[in-house]
């Protein structure tokens, strides 16, 4: 049984060929690279819609290097640990490099689950369709998540904007979120090369409204980056990307390869 639901009324949305219907008959099509579109325009922000063609090829590409591997692998061991159900929603999916890499390593140990994706950028969660089919991927923001309440087992968001109130809506008692966020040092010898002052992260307080915390992973590592692609298909996936003047991309764009500290913090809440 599915758990979407219509942007439009809220009701149930059941898949009859290749439409998501509800009962007050608002439908939605099936893509031909098998996302649904569920996202309304009055869910779009004015100045932020997504991740273009450009910025998904670039992390495409860059995940699929290898980079961020170790962060890929603590998060499919904690899902495994924690899951207690069956139902997992990945709220921010992107392209689907984590969704894919979750659903595989729980179908390699024979469990079934029923998983989902949902991201704001229509080209993000098309390449993630083509990426696997077994899995549901709709093009949706997180703050209007198009899911039944108290329907998903677990909740998984990288890096994507966070808000508590859909993610205690969606999630059913006991459920299990994880987030994962960038710690202190991420990137720290990138930006030192970049920025004439460079800071650190700031690392908010675990503690949020509605969960329990009941643990973290701290994950850091050094990546050696091997050209100046990778460079900068790295630094377009993070938020200087878009606060970098000129003179800082002319600094990026002469940096050919360099060995940088990968940190991150893997964070597990059980909602209240």
């Amino acid at each position: 049984m599915g758990i979407l639901i219509c942007p439009v009324c809220g009701e149930k949305l059941n898949l009859s060929d290749r439409s998501y219907v509800c009962p007050n008959r608002h439908s939605f099509d099936k893509a031909k690279s098998g996302y649904v579109n569920l996202l309304l325009s009055k869910h779009i922000g004015k100045t932020v819609h997504g991740d273009n063609k450009l910025m998904v090829q670039a992390r495409r590409d860059f995940l699929e290097k290898g980079y961020y591997a170790p962060l890929k692998d603590a998060l499919c061991e904690i899902v495994s640990d924690k899951l207690d159900g069956n139902v997992i929603l990945d709220a921010g999916c992107g392209e689907g490099y984590y969704t894919t890499a979750i659903y595989d390593k729980l179908n390699s140990q024979q469990k079934s689950v029923s998983m989902y994706g949902i991201d704001i950028s229509k080209i993000a969660v098309e390449a993630a369709a083509k990426r696997k089919k077994n899995i549901t991927f709709a093009a949706a923001s997180v703050f209007h998540i198009p899911v039944l309440s108290d329907s998903c087992d677990m909740l998984v968001t990288m890096f994507a904007p966070y808000c508590g109130a859909e993610y205690v809506r969606v999630l059913r008692k006991d459920g299990i979120m994880t987030m994962a966020v960038p710690s202190t040092e991420h990137l720290w010898e990138l930006k030192k090369a970049i920025y004439d002052i460079p800071y650190l992260n700031e690392v908010k307080p675990f503690d949020l409204e509605g969960f329990d915390f009941i643990g973290h992973e701290h994950i850091a590592y050094n990546m050696e980056l091997a050209s100046q692609q990778d460079v900068q298909s790295l630094f377009s996936m993070t938020p200087y990307y878009y606060r970098t003047g000129r003179d800082q991309q002319q600094r990026l764009e002469q940096i050919c390869s360099i060995c940088t500290k990968a940190d991150f913090e893997l964070l597990i809440y059980r909602k209240k």
